[in-house]
């Protein structure tokens, strides 16, 4: 889904294997379902989630039905379906050397971001959702990743796309192609 994607998304996308059909970012749920996609992947964009009734609808039907893999603004509308809230950061995170910390691998990337909102975590658990955080900003703690405990749908907050760098999340592409594999048996 396009809420303003950047073209080396796509390269990624198609480096890692994937067939890719870009669809706009009002497309419905039943559009997107008749393309019969293996994945949905929602990609950065500009501006407030918030506003976005029409994407986080969609997202919310399109849980459960097909892996879900969402960059910045499209990780604050996957929060959004699940349930959360975001909120505005007084400076926002910008640049190319944030340091993040994941959660499951207790590893440390230095990432490049470039956005103003953010998922607030409390209200992901007040959601009542098995949604987990997995990775969080080690300069400001807030969220920068998550993922469903029971479907296949996760999310960051930057961009493992970045080019020239740093390189150090592109392995998050080859996490989708499994989780669309994994699905398809």
């Amino acid at each position: 889904m396009d809420f303003g994607i950047k073209r080396n998304i796509l390269r990624e996308l198609a480096g890692v294997g994937c067939r890719v059909t870009v669809v706009p970012a009002g497309t419905a749920s039943s559009r997107i379902l008749e393309l019969e996609p293996d994945g949905v992947f929602l990609s950065n964009g500009p501006g407030d989630p918030e506003p976005l009734n029409y994407a986080v609808s969609t997202v919310r039907e399109l849980l459960g039905t097909v892996p879900i893999f969402g960059i910045c603004l499209g990780h604050q509308i996957l929060g959004l379906a699940l349930g959360g809230r975001t909120y505005k950061l007084k400076f926002g995170h910008h640049g190319g050397n944030h340091p993040v910390m994941n959660l499951s691998t207790e590893k440390v990337e230095i990432t490049s971001q470039n956005h103003g909102f953010v998922v607030d975590a409390a209200s992901l658990s007040d959601a009542g959702q098995r949604v987990e955080v997995t990775h969080v900003n080690l300069n400001d703690g807030t969220v920068e990743g998550i993922r469903h405990l029971e479907i296949p749908a996760f999310s960051v907050q930057y961009h493992p796309e970045a080019s020239p760098g740093p390189h150090d999340a592109h392995d998050l592409f080859n996490r989708f192609v499994e989780m669309m594999e994994k699905s398809r048996k």
